[in-house]
């Protein structure tokens, strides 16, 4: 369509024209499958064992969240409360504490003056506010949780509007031996810095632990007592860069030192995180990518200012992303297990008792990947979740080591074969580099079948990268189920992937970094896979951006472009999108390349764009539109509005719809002309 089209009303917003199947496809996912509220999400529980919390459709609404809980000792009955969302604040994550409170977070839209969020340069700003509350077990009181009980003089309205904005209060650390204190971090009204604290579940009283300030922060408190062990800091270095700095406090003197081993420049990007402490040699555990490509895990001995010369654990080819300290009190603050960040977060125990069960799990299922989420301290009680990326997220409890009680699917209708084969793969850049990527194959499609249409799905960020799994928003399902080959390239610029891949997109915006893309595409027609003339591309975020680059980059492998919430123009976004000065002028300043707004003339692609109006990271007024209004007359475009719809999932089932709907027609009909 070459008018303007903003699509707001439902009729429009769930695509009426009926979509045929593709040849070669499954039956397709059906789009309300994907788009409605989990069955059940944000599952834990508490470290007794007593229970569990978790959010689960509204008895009200279906499209509204409730909190539930759950007596473990009869989990047959179902939830034992269950407390629908209330008619302004929306739950959209729970967290099951001790002492019998649970931790909810809520949210709700909010329009206002600007001047201090995301966005604010809009002067109106439409957003939403989120809070956390404390609840006990039997969910009778919600009061907001850790706010700070301080009078605020001389503070204006709008500052306190901009601080609740941006939240004021927030868990750092359960304490895991302590029976009622948690740590929390709080942002003072008075100082605007954010202090710590140890507060008490049952009574509210609070402790100092720490008194931040504009760059200083605590990295490592101990899991015991909640006493600062190591902090970091950011001082100037007078070449407009910075150094990060950490000390780590003497035990003997209880004064900080400074690390120069544990020093670097924020203009390096190196990664340093002090993870964790041994308690029998004082020596501490260091998450770095100083020493190689990606990311190990080092030992560090203060004392001496030195990494013992060995890693503790590297992997040639992933980064390893956590250490896993055991909550026990036999064994407490030893490691029992590591994360690897490869194609998945994977899990691997070293503690036998642990990796015994995970084993035992995986049998059970087989083929998709398992985290354990918490245990008791006997193991009578394990919880872990499953998924695939044909199989949606599940929430299951090991009971005595023996027997699995499912405690449901997000998406219970959505069964296995419904989706394609997914793989993790490599190809080469144009220039030789290598790029990673994901690779989901239409349902039903082996080797040596006729050649399928695909599409190019960059990630957003672009500082981020995709796992294999289910895909959160549910847009991969929809896809392959439908025939369409789907690849997801971790495009150099793309991090924890390694420090090569991520430097090598410093301020190629469009340039190198779509290249990787159009390679991409390329690599799939060599495969066998898609077919030349049916290839489109669609991302959100950052890869909205690629997707409307693409529109205006010749010569360009794809039919069609699909934008959701992109950035059209880097002029505009400049260092806008961060609150955060120093976030702005370390990744600011590699947010260069071939601006799609100045080169809006040369669009050669028919482009569906579309942004809620209620995203303050990439204002559709300052990008989607204007892209829209500068291209509408060259190629066939729309452009669509959805009703206060932020820019970060959790979205309303409704959004959720309307933009899935809005794509599958999209392709189906505008791009690839196969609607009868």
């Amino acid at each position: 369509m070459l008018n303007l089209f903003r699509c707001v009303t439902r009729a429009c917003a769930l695509g009426l024209l009926a979509v045929p199947l593709l040849a070669g496809a499954a039956e397709p996912i059906p789009v309300d499958a994907l788009t409605r509220l989990p069955a059940i999400q944000s599952v834990s529980m508490d470290p007794s064992g007593k229970h569990l919390v978790g959010l689960v459709p509204s008895p009200k609404s279906p499209d509204e969240t409730a909190l539930a809980t759950w007596d473990l000792d009869s989990l047959a009955s179902g939830p034992k409360v269950v407390t629908p969302s209330g008619e302004q604040m929306k739950f959209i994550a729970a967290f099951a504490l001790k002492a019998d409170k649970i931790l909810a977070i809520a949210r709700q839209e909010w329009t206002g003056d600007g001047g201090c969020v995301e966005g604010r340069s809009l002067g109106t700003t439409k957003t939403f506010v989120t809070k956390a509350y404390l609840t006990g077990d039997a969910q009778k009181k919600f009061e907001e949780a850790f706010a700070d009980d301080k009078t605020a003089v001389g503070v204006s309205k709008q500052t306190q509007r901009c601080l609740e904005l941006a939240g004021t209060a927030s868990l750092v650390s359960m304490l895991p031996l302590d029976p009622d204190n948690v740590i929390i971090q709080q942002v003072s009204e008075v100082s605007l810095s954010s202090n710590y604290y140890r507060y008490n579940l049952k009574t509210g009283e609070k402790e100092l632990l720490f008194h931040g300030g504009a760059r200083a922060a605590p990295s490592l408190f101990d899991a015991r007592n909640g006493k600062v062990l190591v902090k970091s800091e950011i001082e100037p270095t007078g070449d407009n860069d910075y150094d990060q700095r950490f000390l780590i406090i003497d035990p003997k003197s209880g004064k900080f030192e400074v690390q120069d081993p544990l020093t670097t420049k924020l203009s390096d990007r190196h990664s340093v995180s002090v993870v964790g402490v041994d308690d029998a040699t004082g020596k501490y555990y260091v998450l770095t990518d100083q020493f190689s490509d990606q990311v190990q895990a080092r030992v560090y001995d203060p004392s001496q200012k030195k990494f013992d010369p060995e890693p503790l654990l590297a992997d040639n080819s992933f980064s390893i992303g956590g250490l896993i300290f055991s909550t026990r009190p036999t064994n407490f603050n030893k490691i029992v297990g590591f994360i690897v960040d490869g194609p998945y977060r994977q899990q691997v125990f070293v503690d036998p008792t642990l990796k015994g069960i995970q084993e035992s799990i995986g049998k059970a299922f087989d083929g998709q990947q398992i985290s354990i989420s918490s245990y008791t301290d006997d193991f009578s009680k394990v919880l872990f979740s499953t998924e695939s990326a044909s199989t949606p997220p599940a929430w299951h409890l090991l009971l005595n080591k023996a027997q699995v009680v499912n405690l449901g699917s997000e998406f219970p209708t959505v069964k296995p074969g419904m989706t394609g084969a997914e793989s993790w793969v490599t190809y080469k850049a144009r220039d030789g580099m290598e790029i990673p990527a994901i690779l989901d194959l239409p349902a039903g499609w082996k080797k040596g079948d006729a050649v399928a249409p695909a599409i190019l799905m960059p990630h957003g960020g672009p500082w981020a990268r995709d796992y294999m799994g289910w895909d959160a928003p549910g847009w991969v399902p929809m896809l392959t189920s439908r025939g369409y080959a789907v690849l997801r390239p971790q495009y150099r610029g793309s991090s924890g992937l390694g420090r090569k891949l991520w430097l090598a997109g410093d301020g190629q915006w469009g340039q190198t970094m779509s290249d990787d893309l159009d390679d991409g595409a390329a690599w799939l027609v060599a495969q066998g896979i898609a077919a030349k003339d049916r290839i489109a591309i669609f991302g959100y975020s950052y890869g909205g951006f690629a997707a409307v680059a693409a529109d205006v980059r010749s010569p360009s492998p794809f039919q069609c472009a699909i934008a959701g919430a992109p950035v059209a123009d880097l002029g505009r976004l400049g260092t806008s999108w961060s609150d955060n000065r120093l976030q702005r002028i370390l990744q600011g300043q590699t947010v260069k390349g071939m601006d799609p707004m100045k080169n809006a003339s040369k669009a050669h692609l028919p482009i569906l764009l579309f942004d809620g109006d209620r995203d303050v990271r990439t204002p559709p007024s300052i990008h989607a539109e204007p892209f829209y209004k500068a291209v509408k007359d060259i190629v066939p475009a729309q452009y669509h509005v959805i009703a206060d719809m932020p820019h970060s999932m959790p979205w309303y089932p409704r959004q959720a719809r309307e933009t899935s709907n809005l794509i599958v027609n999209y392709l189906d009909g505008e791009c690839f002309n196969r609607k009868k």
